[in-house]
């Protein structure tokens, strides 16, 4: 699962691309705060900010490089805020 500022929509998507996820659900307009000194996305005028979120099932050989790509890019722009959250998927249909 990925959650990140709406402004960095567009590089997720491209992040997604280059390495080759095609499969994906993406939420529009998440609310929340991160844990790091995040500011509050909330879509009101006093935090006017919203985050969007993907989620995606990778095979275990590409955990890595997806996590290392979503590093890089909350690297970029730390403030705008990007951050992935793993876990074992036991069974799917």
């Amino acid at each position: 699962m990925i959650v990140f500022n709406q402004a960095n929509t567009a590089r997720v998507e491209y992040m997604l691309d280059v390495l080759g996820i095609q499969g994906f659900t993406f939420f529009e307009q998440v609310q929340g705060r991160g844990t790091n000194g995040g500011e509050p996305r909330r879509g009101t005028h006093a935090w006017p900010e919203m985050n969007s979120c993907v989620i995606t099932v990778v095979n275990d050989e590409q955990v890595p490089t997806l996590l290392e790509s979503v590093q890089k890019l909350d690297l970029r722009n730390p403030e705008i805020g990007v951050r992935a959250f793993m876990w074992n998927i036991e069974a799917a249909v």
